[in-house]
């Protein structure tokens, strides 16, 4: 008996359902799919990310920019380089440090991020369309402290 309670414990530990880490990667899979469906193709979630950071912080570098947005500096200045071509941001070298990149928000960038807002707004309720208010509340806040304290464990940390 012992040992089928044993075996039964060990097979729900295996069970992919019962791994936060497999749960959060299903979830990103669902929220990357109604991303596309509300937010259409024009961008990448990364974009979208990016070009939402940077327009919050006109001016900043590209490093710091890839830390406000939690991804790695290199995936970072190819976002860049790729919302550069598309006419959405610009690029400017410092010329205090000509290694480091300015980057400014077009006029484009700023229409197409504000023509995305409804489509943002619908994709966090349908995504969260599941849950009641407070189950959203929770939900939101358990999330929120689990990346916060376990930012560093990341390979692309948020920075502030």
């Amino acid at each position: 008996m012992a040992t089928e309670k044993a075996r039964d414990n060990q097979g729900s530990m295996l069970d992919l359902y019962e791994h936060p880490g497999h749960l959060l990667r299903r979830a990103q899979q669902i929220s990357v799919s109604l991303f596309y469906d509300e937010m259409g193709d024009e961008l990448t979630p990364v974009q979208y990310a990016i070009l939402s950071r940077l327009a919050e912080h006109p001016g900043i570098d590209q490093v710091s920019l890839a830390g406000l947005a939690a991804i790695d500096t290199s995936t970072g200045a190819t976002v860049c380089a790729r919302l550069e071509e598309k006419g959405l941001l610009e690029r400017k070298v410092l010329p205090h440090n000509r290694r480091q990149r300015a980057l400014t928000i077009t006029v484009a960038g700023t229409r197409l991020l504000q023509g995305l807002g409804p489509g943002a707004q619908r994709l966090r309720d349908r995504l969260l369309a599941p849950l009641d208010a407070q189950e959203r509340e929770q939900f939101m806040a358990l999330l929120g402290k689990l990346v916060r304290e376990n930012n560093e464990q990341s390979r692309a940390p948020l920075t502030l």
